[in-house]
């Protein structure tokens, strides 16, 4: 396999495959390509190789990101991504995903890595609703979250404070004992120790040997201007704890703006309508209008119709990539006067004569040079005619 195949193709999902049916995939082909099913099948472990590479890429949601906008380019030759599927071997692959055929099949695939390592604790998400000028602008907020954390007590043994966990008599510490299934080697989790290779005879009175313990924080989050809906942003080290010393999941704040009364977003540019009267329209005038930072004054130009717009430069939403503001879009929406007094429908009356007189003009002139004159061209010529007889 010189040239490198689309990760989405390699497992075998669409592009809109969410995380749990991502992993189901992988886990089907790792188990169809496993080097213990297929020994010495050169081809084999590198359908192996690819597969954990492709889900090593895609299960990150950065790197998936970086994946979908730039392709391998992205973690090729120093690029924004890092590298992509960096295993040095197979224990390497084990190490990072040898839970998956664990969850699976309730043992971990023979000969690499034992229950207790260290494991990278789970990504948490938090969805936050915010109001429109904060999305503009940005502000710095707190959330309160209520998650796993580890346990102040025991500090994360999981024993009585003074005391400790002692090794697992059955599987001397490994966690884990050796069975053959077949034509090949698998090792089981231990069920005395259930895989972790000590056994706590005295457990923490506060979470009763878990660990962890539920318990409510507040973290600071700074929502940078020019957010929208959708938007994603990503803290670092504030997921669920790792497990035995692994480092902690991240936590995704999905952000969700809430609609505005007067504006509208258009990617970085805002639009907000404003009704003028038809004489405002006809005549220009000049305007008040609300702006994000409050409100200015425009120039509506002499003849404006329904439908036009006026901008105003630089009051817009900043852009998230460069920093730099779209503009405000003001457009005309004409209103009918109503409850008009004698004076102004009389006026409106003349106004319509007026028209109406421009309009029988010009339907004169018109016939005047189309039909007719051909008419009276033709009543010359029948005149013309009679003379001569």
């Amino acid at each position: 396999m010189s040239e490198k195949r689309d990760y989405y193709e390699v497992l075998g999902v669409d592009r809109n495959v969410d995380s749990a049916e991502l992993k189901t995939k992988y886990r089907k082909i790792a188990l169809k390509y496993h080097p213990d099913r297929n020994p010495g099948d050169q081809e084999a472990e590198e359908r192996f190789k690819e597969a954990a590479e492709a889900y090593e890429v895609l299960s990150n949601p950065e790197k998936r990101q970086l994946y979908d906008q730039f392709g391998h380019q992205a973690f090729e030759n120093g690029g924004r991504g890092g590298q992509a599927g960096g295993f040095r071997d197979f224990e390497d692959i084990f190490s990072s995903f040898g839970d998956i055929f664990e969850d699976f099949f309730g043992f971990r695939s023979g000969g690499r890595g034992g229950q207790t390592r260290a494991r990278r604790g789970s990504d948490l998400r938090y969805d936050l609703k915010i109001d429109f000028n904060d999305a503009a602008f940005g502000r710095e907020t707190e959330l309160d979250l209520e998650k796993m954390v580890v346990c102040d007590e025991c500090h994360g043994s999981g024993a009585k404070p003074g005391t400790e966990a002692r090794t697992c008599d059955q599987c001397r510490g490994t966690g884990q004992f050796v069975r053959s299934q077949g034509f090949f080697s698998v090792k089981s989790v231990c069920p005395r120790c259930r895989g972790q290779g000590t056994i706590i005879t005295d457990p923490c009175p506060k979470c009763q040997g878990q660990k962890q313990v539920v318990a409510r924080k507040k973290v600071e989050l700074k929502i940078p201007a020019g957010v929208d809906s959708d938007s994603r942003l990503r803290l670092a080290g504030e997921g669920e704890p790792g497990v035995n010393g692994g480092p902690p999941g991240d936590l995704y704040v999905f952000i969700h703006v809430k609609p505005h009364e007067t504006f509208e977003r258009r990617e970085n540019d805002v639009v907000c309508k404003v009704e003028l009267s038809f004489v405002q329209a006809a005549l220009g005038d000049e305007i008040v209008v609300p702006t994000l930072t409050g409100e200015e004054t425009i120039q509506v130009p002499k003849g404006t119709q329904y439908g036009d717009t006026i901008s105003l430069t630089n009051y817009g939403i900043p852009s998230l990539r460069t920093g730099l503001p779209g503009d405000q879009i003001v457009e005309v929406i004409l209103k009918s006067p109503r409850n008009m007094s004698k004076r102004q429908e009389e006026l409106m009356h003349e106004y319509l004569e007026l028209e109406s007189e421009k309009l029988t003009s010009r339907i004169k002139r018109i016939f005047t040079k189309t039909g007719g004159g051909s008419a009276k061209s033709a009543k010359s010529a029948k005149s013309a005619k009679a003379a001569k007889s």
